[in-house]
């Protein structure tokens, strides 16, 4: 009889598994070596070029392979196949969209919350949430909200946010009238009225996936050569609604011309007309930590909902975003999930009662990393310099024969355009980007194309600003 080995009779499936028990005892290096890829990319993350404009070298459609080579292989394979096809968007001079660095504190506790690998839905067992209702109360402290009267949850961001604003806001609605839209879906309260002068892009994707739709929102007036709503028009159209629900959606922070809404005037006319508050403060929230800047919000704390981002100014990784309300258990009528595992008589939030996800990364992990090394003079810190860095841009360019401002920053957005057609702005544009020195993206705004620069990054400094005006006067 042939005896069979022991290593031919292990499935491919074990001999994979193998493979990972050998990886757990190489942990240690695996660890090390990552650590020292990571930790090459940051540095090297001022000098490399800010974009990839021809990532072809990497094939897509590659097979997958049945065996595995192991962590070190893969690794290695990150770092010659992937990382040098990458933006630089952690570096100093990526200034497109709203695109914040990420600080060592935030990244050790990144790095941490995927090593504990916490499935951070509630008290059970973990002091998880208790970490998320303290960095709730921080950041509401950081935004100049009461944490005794908001409260809310961490999403993966601005957009999740919105939505959350939404649903929680339409339930509010119902219950005003005594109809439930949690349990008998949107249908009972048909005449809902949205309103909103200069909703973000998220937003109107949020109309969409709640099924209120893209178009069917009452676009209220700007003031002139502004973002900014006009509290008269707005007036006017709640006063000719005659919806039963109504949701006014405001900006503390434009994604163009960084504009504020009155606040305080319009939740005068939302306690009037029983209307719904939501302000949209992406990132524009934490202009409150710049005493120069704070009063834009004013009148913030009378909101029903807000949103912001920590990705964004507060500098940590992908993805954070923040929800906070003064209706908790309307959000949570909303979100609440059924099922005997998810019983429980632990004391604490259970944040998978307040968002889409039932399944959530310890996301607060890296905020609490960073406020705790930082404090709230290091993020006041990065605010401060960013809208400076904006200023700065903003007086070169008004002063250069050859550009123009299309508004002059009021936050960390500076926005500007060569004198000439559209058409020559778009290959200047694209001229500016190809030198790997800076990253700008494109607006239109009054009516002209232009580009956007957005000050977001803790680590962009003086010297960056010659380097990206540099980069600017090389492509003219």
């Amino acid at each position: 009889m042939n005896r069979i080995s022991n290593r031919a009779a292990v499935s491919p499936t074990a001999d994979a598994r193998h493979l990972m028990f050998d990886d757990l005892e190489k942990l240690g290096r695996i660890l090390v070596e990552t650590g020292d890829v990571a930790h090459g990319f940051i540095q090297g993350a001022d000098d490399m070029d800010v974009t990839c404009r021809d990532f072809s070298a990497f094939d897509p459609s590659r097979p997958l392979s049945g065996q595995g080579s192991g962590t070190l292989d893969a690794l290695r394979a990150a770092k010659e196949e992937i990382l040098p096809l990458l933006a630089a968007s952690i570096g100093p001079r990526y200034l497109g969209f709203v695109t914040g660095g990420t600080t060592p504190a935030a990244l050790a506790g990144d790095w941490l919350a995927s090593a504990i690998d916490q499935n951070a839905t509630g008290p059970e067992g973990s002091v998880n949430a208790a970490v998320e209702e303290q960095v709730i109360s921080w950041l509401c402290d950081m935004g100049g909200l009461p944490h005794d009267r908001f409260d809310g949850v961490l999403t993966t961001g601005a957009t999740v946010s919105n939505l959350l604003g939404l649903v929680a806001a339409r339930q509010w609605c119902g219950e005003r009238i005594g109809v439930n839209i949690d349990a008998d879906g949107a249908s009972v309260l048909p005449d809902l009225a949205i309103f909103a002068a200069s909703p973000h892009a998220s937003m109107i994707k949020d109309l969409s996936i709640t099924g209120i739709g893209r178009n069917s929102f009452v676009k209220v007036a700007t003031l002139p050569g502004s973002e900014e709503t006009d509290i008269v028009d707005l007036k006017a159209k709640l006063d000719a609604s005659d919806a039963r629900g109504k949701i006014v959606i405001t900006s503390s922070g434009t994604v163009n011309a960084t504009d504020f809404d009155n606040l305080n005037a319009i939740a005068d006319l939302c306690a009037s007309y029983g209307a719904w508050l939501h302000v949209d403060a992406a990132f524009g929230l934490f202009a409150a930590l710049d005493d120069r800047r704070a009063h834009f919000l004013a009148g913030i704390e009378r909101a029903d909902s807000v949103t912001s981002d920590g990705h964004k100014w507060l500098n940590v990784p992908y993805d954070c975003g923040i929800f906070l309300t003064r209706h908790v258990s309307v959000l949570e009528t909303c979100c609440r999930a059924f099922a005997p595992y998810l019983d429980t008589k632990a004391d604490g939030n259970s944040y998978i009662n307040r968002g889409v996800e039932n399944s959530r990364r310890f996301r607060a992990l890296p905020l609490w990393m960073a406020i705790k090394a930082y404090g709230r003079d290091g993020m006041a810190g990065i605010v401060r310099a960013n809208c400076d860095q904006a200023a700065d841009l903003a007086a070169w360019v008004r002063t250069h024969e050859k550009l123009e401002l299309l508004r002059e920053p009021k936050l960390n957005v500076t926005m500007f355009r060569a004198l000439g057609t559209d058409d020559d702005n778009r290959a200047l544009l694209d001229r500016i980007n190809a030198t790997g020195k800076v990253f700008l993206t494109p607006t239109v705004y009054g009516g002209h194309f232009g580009f956007r620069a957005a000050f977001s990054n803790w680590r962009t400094q003086d010297h960056d600003l010659v380097i990206i005006k540099d980069a600017i006067e090389m492509a003219l």
